[in-house]
């Protein structure tokens, strides 16, 4: 790819940029969050038309020919979805599949049924934990927001202590945990190893969802008593249905890709021999591509079959699924556009340089910006991405393990304080039928728990590996 002809850097982005350089750079990159911000905020512009003027904007701030700034966006584009976009395609098949064969209301019925009293809250989130893999997070909203407002209503429980573990498993999942678009992006942009990092991003999902999750819904409940509201209780997916899949087969098939890309993560580890035969297998066995299409055709008999789907209805559920996420691509894909102009106009090697002279460590620098942009525009979606632009350099010199931390902070600053600039937020506050006051006390402080105890579990990790 060509370097962006900026006059006042060096010829070669990789040589130092001097302090006039950084000064351009630096106005350049807070004019175009700023273009993207406004329009997304002020002017309700969609994400992806947003991030396609902001990285215009970015390139003509920086004093970079308009054509080679249309190059660099259009390249960055192409080569993200090319990256992800079949991924996060398969991911909705197989979350589609799960919804509307009533594999999700058996793994949550199931669950329910050996659980009560203290055990709920624990239940929801590993309710949601479990269904919030495959699962975008407002699909994953609208398929649990029925079960928690039923749970709360018959068990007397309050609508915080259910409702807040759910949200915080979805939540968790969408931020760290790749198939979801977010995690995946960012590990496309730094290089890294997605089975390392999924390894990695469970082992930091784990007290986090608990921390945010059981334990802070307790005082949720306490700052926010109100009871589940009738008008949102909507028709679950199964109840239309004559049969639906067991419980173990269900369970198996959401974590069947998940299951295969730590088997090759780990078989990486062990054999650490990339000509060894059984390391080529699980290369490909383990590769993003071949779980997730693995666990969708399983799917559509596990799932789709045992509940009595015939071809064309799975047909149909397929092409049901794939609708919906043509927006989500297109965002992801003008992300990838615009981390491709922040590269190539040398911001990467700014960022890089400024690490090094402040002395920021890494992790905590790809946190701060993340959340400054999730502040800012709203979007986990959106931070990730602009986030992973801005970072990917530091990533050149870093070892695996810290490659996939560099993704993982990135993913908890992308969830800091959802506030009103927030989809979810509103998705929120209007299901569960709370103020906008309320909705911060419990929604946006959650999101806040959330990305700092992830973050600080990243830092402690890089300290240890």
């Amino acid at each position: 790819m060509t370097s962006l002809s900026v006059e006042m850097l060096a010829a070669d982005a990789a040589e130092p940029i001097t302090s006039a350089g950084h000064a351009q750079l630096g106005i350049a990159v807070l004019a175009g969050i700023a273009v993207i911000v406004l329009l997304i905020t002020k002017f309700k512009l969609h994400a992806f038309l947003a991030l396609t003027i902001g990285s215009l904007a970015l390139g003509a701030f920086a004093g970079a020919p308009l054509d080679k700034t249309i190059e660099s966006f259009t390249a960055g584009l192409g080569d993200t979805v090319a990256g992800v976009g079949v991924l996060i395609a398969l991911g909705a098949i197989l979350g589609k599949l799960l919804a509307d064969s009533g594999g999700a209301d058996q793994i949550v019925d199931t669950i329910l049924a050996k659980a009560g009293g203290r055990a709920m809250p624990w239940a929801m989130v590993l309710i949601a934990s479990v269904i919030g893999l495959p699962l975008f997070f407002e699909v994953g909203i609208v398929l649990l927001i029925p079960v928690v407002l039923m749970v709360a209503k018959r068990g007397n429980y309050s609508l915080m202590r259910i409702g807040i573990p759910a949200l915080a498993g979805l939540s968790v999942m969408h931020g760290l945990i790749p198939p979801h678009p977010g995690p995946l992006v960012a590990i496309d942009a730094v290089d890294a190893n997605l089975g390392i990092t999924l390894a990695l991003g469970v082992l930091v999902a784990i007290p986090t969802v608990i921390i945010a999750g059981p334990v802070f819904s307790k005082y949720a409940a306490k700052w926010v008593d109100v009871p589940a509201p009738e008008k949102m209780m909507p028709q679950r997916p199964s109840e239309d249905l004559e049969k639906r899949p067991g419980f173990g087969v269900t369970v198996a098939t959401v974590l069947l890709p998940v299951v295969m890309m730590l088997a090759k993560a780990l078989v990486d580890i062990i054999v650490d021999n990339p000509d060894h035969t059984v390391q080529r297998v699980f290369d490909v066995v383990g590769s993003p591509l071949i779980a997730l299409l693995a666990a969708v055709i399983v799917g559509m008999f596990t799932l789709g079959r045992a509940a009595g789907f015939t071809k064309d209805r799975l047909s149909t559920t397929v092409e049901k699924s794939l609708a919906p996420i043509a927006g989500v691509l297109m965002i992801v894909g003008a992300g990838g556009g615009f981390k491709q102009t922040l590269i190539d106009s040398g911001v990467g090697q700014m960022v890089l340089e400024i690490s090094e002279d402040w002395s920021i460590p890494a992790l905590l620098l790809a946190w701060l910006i993340a959340v400054v942009i999730r502040l800012a525009t709203g979007s986990a979606t959106v931070a990730t991405i602009s986030a992973a632009g801005l970072v990917a350099p530091l990533a050149a010199d870093m070892s695996d393990s810290h490659t996939a931390l560099l993704v993982l902070a990135i993913g908890a600053g992308s969830l800091f304080f959802s506030h009103v600039n927030d989809a979810g937020f509103w998705l929120v506050k209007e299901y569960f039928g709370l103020s906008v006051g309320q909705t911060i006390k419990t929604w946006s402080v959650m999101e806040t728990i959330i990305s700092v105890v992830a973050g600080g579990l990243v830092l402690l990790l890089s300290l240890v590996i």
